[in-house]
Protein backbone atom coordinates (compact mmCIF):
# COMPACT_ATOMS: atom_id res chain seq x y z
CA UNK A 1 0.00 0.00 0.00
CA UNK A 2 1.20 3.48 -0.82
CA UNK A 3 -0.02 6.16 1.55
CA UNK A 4 -0.72 8.46 -1.37
CA UNK A 5 -3.34 6.00 -2.66
CA UNK A 6 -5.89 6.30 0.16
CA UNK A 7 -8.53 8.56 -1.38
CA UNK A 8 -11.79 7.79 0.47
CA UNK A 9 -13.67 8.36 -2.78
CA UNK A 10 -11.94 5.26 -4.16
CA UNK A 11 -12.68 3.06 -1.14
CA UNK A 12 -15.79 1.35 -2.51
CA UNK A 13 -14.08 0.51 -5.80
CA UNK A 14 -11.08 -1.14 -4.11
CA UNK A 15 -13.42 -3.10 -1.83
CA UNK A 16 -15.59 -4.22 -4.76
CA UNK A 17 -12.47 -5.48 -6.54
CA UNK A 18 -11.44 -7.51 -3.50
CA UNK A 19 -14.90 -9.03 -3.14
CA UNK A 20 -14.92 -9.98 -6.81
CA UNK A 21 -11.52 -11.65 -6.40
CA UNK A 22 -12.79 -13.50 -3.31
CA UNK A 23 -15.82 -14.82 -5.15
CA UNK A 24 -13.66 -15.91 -8.07
CA UNK A 25 -11.28 -17.78 -5.76
CA UNK A 26 -14.22 -19.65 -4.25
CA UNK A 27 -15.74 -20.38 -7.69
CA UNK A 28 -12.41 -21.70 -8.97
CA UNK A 29 -12.48 -24.21 -6.10
CA UNK A 30 -15.99 -25.29 -7.07
CA UNK A 31 -17.60 -23.67 -4.03
CA UNK A 32 -21.05 -22.09 -4.05
CA UNK A 33 -21.10 -19.28 -1.49
CA UNK A 34 -23.99 -17.12 -2.69
CA UNK A 35 -23.73 -13.43 -1.80
CA UNK A 36 -21.52 -12.97 1.27
CA UNK A 37 -22.43 -10.37 3.85
CA UNK A 38 -19.95 -7.49 3.46
CA UNK A 39 -18.53 -5.55 6.40
CA UNK A 40 -16.84 -2.31 5.39
CA UNK A 41 -14.08 -0.55 7.26
CA UNK A 42 -13.70 3.13 7.85
CA UNK A 43 -11.47 4.18 4.91
CA UNK A 44 -9.13 6.21 7.14
CA UNK A 45 -8.10 6.23 10.79
CA UNK A 46 -8.76 2.51 11.29
CA UNK A 47 -5.37 1.05 12.14
CA UNK A 48 -4.57 0.59 15.85
CA UNK A 49 -0.99 -0.62 15.30
CA UNK A 50 1.84 0.97 13.34
CA UNK A 51 5.53 0.26 12.88
CA UNK A 52 7.95 2.80 11.41
CA UNK A 53 11.63 2.84 10.65
CA UNK A 54 13.55 5.63 12.31
CA UNK A 55 15.65 7.12 9.53
CA UNK A 56 18.73 9.15 10.45
CA UNK A 57 19.91 11.77 7.96
CA UNK A 58 22.02 14.94 8.47
CA UNK A 59 21.63 14.84 12.25
CA UNK A 60 17.84 14.62 12.00
CA UNK A 61 15.56 11.61 12.42
CA UNK A 62 12.40 10.87 10.48
CA UNK A 63 9.69 8.23 10.30
CA UNK A 64 10.16 6.02 7.27
CA UNK A 65 8.70 3.02 5.48
CA UNK A 66 10.25 0.76 2.90
CA UNK A 67 8.69 -0.01 -0.44
CA UNK A 68 9.19 -3.56 -1.58
CA UNK A 69 12.61 -4.01 -3.18
CA UNK A 70 13.95 -0.63 -2.03
CA UNK A 71 16.56 -0.30 0.73
CA UNK A 72 16.13 3.42 1.27
CA UNK A 73 12.83 4.23 3.03
CA UNK A 74 10.52 7.02 2.03
CA UNK A 75 9.75 9.63 4.67
CA UNK A 76 6.37 9.49 6.45
CA UNK A 77 4.95 12.89 7.33
CA UNK A 78 1.44 11.70 8.14
CA UNK A 79 -0.31 8.36 8.45
CA UNK A 80 -3.92 8.68 7.30
CA UNK A 81 -4.85 5.03 7.89
CA UNK A 82 -3.62 5.22 11.49
CA UNK A 83 -5.92 5.74 14.45
CA UNK A 84 -6.33 9.39 15.50
CA UNK A 85 -4.40 8.73 18.71
CA UNK A 86 -1.42 7.36 16.78
CA UNK A 87 -1.42 10.42 14.52
CA UNK A 88 -1.65 12.64 17.57
CA UNK A 89 1.38 10.99 19.18
CA UNK A 90 3.65 10.74 16.14
CA UNK A 91 4.81 14.42 16.02
CA UNK A 92 5.75 14.81 19.73
CA UNK A 93 7.56 11.46 19.75
CA UNK A 94 9.58 12.48 16.70
CA UNK A 95 10.27 15.90 18.22
CA UNK A 96 11.51 14.24 21.41
CA UNK A 97 13.86 11.99 19.44
CA UNK A 98 15.25 14.97 17.54
CA UNK A 99 15.70 16.96 20.75
CA UNK A 100 17.50 14.20 22.66
CA UNK A 101 20.66 12.41 21.50
CA UNK A 102 20.06 9.93 24.33
CA UNK A 103 16.68 8.91 22.93
CA UNK A 104 17.65 9.03 19.26
CA UNK A 105 21.11 7.42 19.28
CA UNK A 106 20.95 4.15 17.34
CA UNK A 107 17.15 4.10 17.50
CA UNK A 108 16.01 2.30 14.36
CA UNK A 109 12.30 1.62 14.88
CA UNK A 110 9.22 3.00 16.62
CA UNK A 111 6.05 0.98 17.16
CA UNK A 112 2.68 2.36 18.25
CA UNK A 113 -0.18 0.36 19.78
CA UNK A 114 -3.42 2.19 20.57
CA UNK A 115 -6.88 1.26 21.80
CA UNK A 116 -10.30 2.77 21.26
CA UNK A 117 -10.37 3.20 25.05
CA UNK A 118 -7.78 5.98 24.66
CA UNK A 119 -4.66 4.09 25.80
CA UNK A 120 -1.40 3.97 23.88
CA UNK A 121 1.91 2.14 24.08
CA UNK A 122 5.08 3.21 22.28
CA UNK A 123 8.05 0.88 21.78
CA UNK A 124 11.42 2.35 20.78
CA UNK A 125 13.92 -0.18 19.43
CA UNK A 126 17.70 0.29 19.42
CA UNK A 127 20.99 -1.07 18.16
CA UNK A 128 22.57 -0.42 21.55
CA UNK A 129 22.04 -1.38 25.21
CA UNK A 130 19.69 0.87 27.15
CA UNK A 131 20.96 2.41 30.38
CA UNK A 132 19.76 4.54 33.30
CA UNK A 133 20.22 7.75 31.31
CA UNK A 134 17.92 6.43 28.57
CA UNK A 135 15.37 5.33 31.16
CA UNK A 136 15.31 8.75 32.83
CA UNK A 137 14.63 10.55 29.54
CA UNK A 138 12.10 7.94 28.43
CA UNK A 139 10.24 8.30 31.72
CA UNK A 140 10.09 12.05 31.29
CA UNK A 141 8.66 11.59 27.78
CA UNK A 142 6.17 9.04 29.06
CA UNK A 143 4.94 11.48 31.69
CA UNK A 144 4.59 14.32 29.15
CA UNK A 145 2.65 12.22 26.66
CA UNK A 146 0.63 10.25 29.24
CA UNK A 147 1.36 6.96 27.48
CA UNK A 148 3.35 3.83 28.27
CA UNK A 149 6.84 3.46 26.79
CA UNK A 150 8.99 0.38 26.31
CA UNK A 151 12.63 0.27 25.21
CA UNK A 152 14.00 -2.71 23.32
CA UNK A 153 17.45 -3.74 22.20
CA UNK A 154 19.14 -7.07 21.63
CA UNK A 155 18.26 -9.37 24.55
CA UNK A 156 16.80 -6.42 26.46
CA UNK A 157 13.23 -5.27 27.12
CA UNK A 158 12.84 -2.30 29.44
CA UNK A 159 9.22 -1.79 30.49
CA UNK A 160 8.82 1.54 32.28
CA UNK A 161 5.39 0.75 33.73
CA UNK A 162 3.38 -1.77 31.70
CA UNK A 163 3.62 -3.53 28.35
CA UNK A 164 -0.03 -3.56 27.26
CA UNK A 165 -3.06 -1.44 26.50
CA UNK A 166 -6.65 -2.24 27.38
CA UNK A 167 -9.20 -2.47 24.58
CA UNK A 168 -12.95 -2.39 25.18
CA UNK A 169 -15.36 -3.74 22.55
CA UNK A 170 -19.15 -4.02 22.44
CA UNK A 171 -20.39 -7.48 21.39
CA UNK A 172 -24.00 -8.57 21.60
CA UNK A 173 -24.93 -5.77 23.98
CA UNK A 174 -22.08 -6.47 26.39
CA UNK A 175 -18.71 -4.75 26.80
CA UNK A 176 -15.63 -6.97 26.75
CA UNK A 177 -12.26 -5.87 28.07
CA UNK A 178 -9.06 -7.14 26.45
CA UNK A 179 -5.45 -6.89 27.53
CA UNK A 180 -3.43 -6.34 24.35
CA UNK A 181 0.26 -7.02 24.98
CA UNK A 182 2.98 -5.26 23.01
CA UNK A 183 4.57 -8.48 21.74
CA UNK A 184 1.35 -10.45 21.23
CA UNK A 185 -0.91 -10.65 18.20
CA UNK A 186 -3.96 -8.37 18.22
CA UNK A 187 -6.45 -7.48 15.52
CA UNK A 188 -5.20 -4.19 13.99
CA UNK A 189 -8.59 -2.80 12.89
CA UNK A 190 -10.78 -2.36 15.98
CA UNK A 191 -13.88 -1.41 14.01
CA UNK A 192 -13.72 -4.50 11.81
CA UNK A 193 -12.76 -6.66 14.78
CA UNK A 194 -15.96 -5.58 16.54
CA UNK A 195 -17.97 -6.46 13.43
CA UNK A 196 -16.26 -9.86 13.17
CA UNK A 197 -17.02 -10.64 16.81
CA UNK A 198 -20.66 -9.63 16.48
CA UNK A 199 -21.06 -11.61 13.24
CA UNK A 200 -19.55 -14.74 14.81
CA UNK A 201 -21.70 -14.41 17.92
CA UNK A 202 -24.91 -13.71 15.97
CA UNK A 203 -24.18 -16.58 13.59
CA UNK A 204 -24.10 -19.06 16.48
CA UNK A 205 -27.09 -17.62 18.34
CA UNK A 206 -29.78 -20.27 18.64
CA UNK A 207 -27.65 -22.86 16.84
CA UNK A 208 -25.12 -23.79 19.47
CA UNK A 209 -25.42 -26.58 22.03
CA UNK A 210 -22.99 -28.53 24.16
CA UNK A 211 -19.35 -27.47 24.21
CA UNK A 212 -17.00 -25.54 21.94
CA UNK A 213 -13.43 -26.34 21.00
CA UNK A 214 -11.36 -23.48 19.61
CA UNK A 215 -8.01 -23.73 17.84
CA UNK A 216 -5.64 -20.74 17.58
CA UNK A 217 -7.44 -18.74 20.31
CA UNK A 218 -4.81 -15.99 20.62
CA UNK A 219 -5.61 -13.63 23.49
CA UNK A 220 -9.20 -14.89 23.64
CA UNK A 221 -10.51 -12.26 21.24
CA UNK A 222 -13.29 -14.52 19.90
CA UNK A 223 -13.33 -16.97 22.80
CA UNK A 224 -14.76 -14.55 25.35
CA UNK A 225 -17.96 -13.53 23.50
CA UNK A 226 -18.50 -16.99 21.97
CA UNK A 227 -18.35 -18.66 25.40
CA UNK A 228 -21.82 -17.34 26.27
CA UNK A 229 -23.31 -19.74 23.68
CA UNK A 230 -21.84 -22.95 25.17
CA UNK A 231 -21.75 -24.93 28.39
CA UNK A 232 -17.95 -25.16 28.30
CA UNK A 233 -15.10 -24.10 26.03
CA UNK A 234 -11.70 -25.70 25.51
CA UNK A 235 -9.35 -23.28 23.72
CA UNK A 236 -5.87 -24.01 22.41
CA UNK A 237 -3.01 -21.64 21.64
CA UNK A 238 0.74 -22.23 21.25
CA UNK A 239 2.06 -18.76 22.19
CA UNK A 240 2.83 -18.31 25.90
CA UNK A 241 2.24 -14.56 25.66
CA UNK A 242 -1.19 -15.09 24.12
CA UNK A 243 -2.14 -17.84 26.59
CA UNK A 244 -1.29 -15.55 29.51
CA UNK A 245 -3.31 -12.70 27.98
CA UNK A 246 -6.26 -15.01 27.29
CA UNK A 247 -6.38 -16.18 30.90
CA UNK A 248 -6.08 -12.57 32.09
CA UNK A 249 -8.92 -11.53 29.78
CA UNK A 250 -11.27 -14.31 30.85
CA UNK A 251 -10.75 -13.38 34.50
CA UNK A 252 -11.21 -9.66 33.75
CA UNK A 253 -14.52 -10.42 32.01
CA UNK A 254 -15.63 -12.79 34.79
CA UNK A 255 -15.93 -15.76 32.41
CA UNK A 256 -15.48 -19.10 34.14
CA UNK A 257 -16.44 -21.76 31.57
CA UNK A 258 -13.21 -21.64 29.50
CA UNK A 259 -10.10 -23.78 29.82
CA UNK A 260 -6.98 -22.81 27.86
CA UNK A 261 -4.22 -25.27 26.99
CA UNK A 262 -0.91 -24.37 25.37
CA UNK A 263 -0.96 -26.67 22.37
CA UNK A 264 -0.68 -26.15 18.66
CA UNK A 265 -3.57 -27.25 16.46
CA UNK A 266 -1.44 -30.17 15.26
CA UNK A 267 -0.69 -31.25 18.86
CA UNK A 268 -4.33 -31.02 19.87
CA UNK A 269 -5.25 -33.18 16.89
CA UNK A 270 -2.76 -35.79 18.07
CA UNK A 271 -4.15 -35.62 21.61
CA UNK A 272 -7.78 -36.00 20.50
CA UNK A 273 -6.78 -38.90 18.26
CA UNK A 274 -5.07 -40.56 21.21
CA UNK A 275 -1.77 -40.65 19.32
CA UNK A 276 0.33 -39.20 22.16
CA UNK A 277 -0.18 -37.75 25.65
CA UNK A 278 0.75 -34.19 26.57
CA UNK A 279 1.77 -33.07 30.03
CA UNK A 280 0.13 -29.72 29.30
CA UNK A 281 -3.19 -31.59 29.00
CA UNK A 282 -2.78 -33.63 32.17
CA UNK A 283 -5.35 -31.55 34.06
CA UNK A 284 -7.95 -31.84 31.25
CA UNK A 285 -10.24 -34.85 30.79
CA UNK A 286 -11.22 -34.64 27.14
CA UNK A 287 -13.86 -37.34 27.62
CA UNK A 288 -15.92 -35.01 29.81
CA UNK A 289 -16.55 -32.58 26.94
CA UNK A 290 -19.52 -32.77 24.62
CA UNK A 291 -18.05 -30.91 21.66
CA UNK A 292 -20.67 -29.85 19.13
CA UNK A 293 -18.88 -26.94 17.48
CA UNK A 294 -15.32 -26.11 16.49
CA UNK A 295 -14.03 -22.59 15.90
CA UNK A 296 -10.82 -22.04 13.92
CA UNK A 297 -8.94 -18.85 13.02
CA UNK A 298 -5.73 -20.24 11.49
CA UNK A 299 -2.68 -18.38 10.15
CA UNK A 300 -2.34 -17.62 6.43
CA UNK A 301 -1.21 -21.18 5.71
CA UNK A 302 -4.69 -22.42 6.64
CA UNK A 303 -5.42 -25.81 8.20
CA UNK A 304 -3.01 -28.71 7.84
CA UNK A 305 -4.54 -31.95 6.48
CA UNK A 306 -4.85 -33.65 9.88
CA UNK A 307 -6.56 -30.65 11.49
CA UNK A 308 -8.79 -30.38 8.44
CA UNK A 309 -9.93 -33.96 9.06
CA UNK A 310 -10.29 -33.30 12.79
CA UNK A 311 -12.73 -30.40 12.46
CA UNK A 312 -14.95 -32.44 10.15
CA UNK A 313 -15.84 -34.61 13.15
CA UNK A 314 -17.92 -31.81 14.63
CA UNK A 315 -21.53 -30.95 13.89
CA UNK A 316 -20.76 -27.30 13.25
CA UNK A 317 -17.65 -25.47 12.03
CA UNK A 318 -17.03 -21.73 12.31
CA UNK A 319 -13.98 -20.73 10.25
CA UNK A 320 -12.42 -17.25 10.24
CA UNK A 321 -9.83 -16.88 7.48
CA UNK A 322 -7.16 -14.33 6.64
CA UNK A 323 -6.31 -15.98 3.30
CA UNK A 324 -9.02 -16.74 0.70
CA UNK A 325 -6.75 -19.14 -1.20
CA UNK A 326 -6.07 -21.47 1.73
CA UNK A 327 -9.68 -21.10 2.87
CA UNK A 328 -10.85 -22.32 -0.54
CA UNK A 329 -8.43 -25.26 -0.38
CA UNK A 330 -9.72 -26.25 3.07
CA UNK A 331 -13.38 -25.77 2.14
CA UNK A 332 -12.98 -27.98 -0.94
CA UNK A 333 -12.38 -30.87 1.50
CA UNK A 334 -14.65 -29.76 4.34
CA UNK A 335 -17.68 -29.40 2.06
CA UNK A 336 -17.52 -33.13 1.33
CA UNK A 337 -19.06 -33.62 4.79
CA UNK A 338 -20.44 -30.16 5.66
CA UNK A 339 -22.58 -27.57 3.90
CA UNK A 340 -21.98 -23.83 3.89
CA UNK A 341 -24.67 -21.96 5.83
CA UNK A 342 -23.30 -18.42 6.03
CA UNK A 343 -20.42 -16.42 4.53
CA UNK A 344 -19.16 -12.94 5.39
CA UNK A 345 -16.19 -10.84 4.30
CA UNK A 346 -14.45 -8.24 6.45
CA UNK A 347 -12.25 -5.45 5.07
CA UNK A 348 -9.66 -5.63 7.83
CA UNK A 349 -6.93 -4.00 5.72
CA UNK A 350 -8.31 -1.35 3.33
CA UNK A 351 -6.02 -0.28 0.47
CA UNK A 352 -4.39 -3.73 0.31
CA UNK A 353 -5.35 -6.96 -1.46
CA UNK A 354 -6.00 -8.56 1.92
CA UNK A 355 -9.56 -9.63 2.77
CA UNK A 356 -10.71 -11.57 5.83
CA UNK A 357 -13.74 -13.82 5.76
CA UNK A 358 -15.95 -16.00 7.93
CA UNK A 359 -17.79 -19.21 7.05
CA UNK A 360 -20.28 -21.22 9.10
CA UNK A 361 -20.77 -24.86 8.06
CA UNK A 362 -22.97 -27.65 9.41
CA UNK A 363 -22.76 -31.39 8.88
CA UNK A 364 -24.70 -32.79 5.92
CA UNK A 365 -27.54 -35.11 6.81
Amino acid sequence: MSLDQTDPKQYQLQLDNKIAAFKQTMADAGLEIGSPTVYQSAPLGFRMRAEFRIWHEQEQVYYGMNRRGEKRPYIIEDFPIGAPLINQLMPPVLAALNASPVLSRKCFSAEFLASTAGEALITLIYHRPLDAEWEAEARALQARLKVNIIGRSRKQKLVLDRDYVTERLQVGGREYSYQQVESGFTQPNAGINTQMLNWASETLTGKSTGDLVELYCGNGNFTAPLSRHFDAVLATEISKVSVNSAEFNFAANKIDNIQVVRLSAEEFTQALNGERPFRRLAHIDLDTYNFSTVFVDPPRAGLDPDTEKLICRFERILYISCNPKTLAQNLAEITKTHKIESVAVFDQFPWTDHLESGVLLSRIG
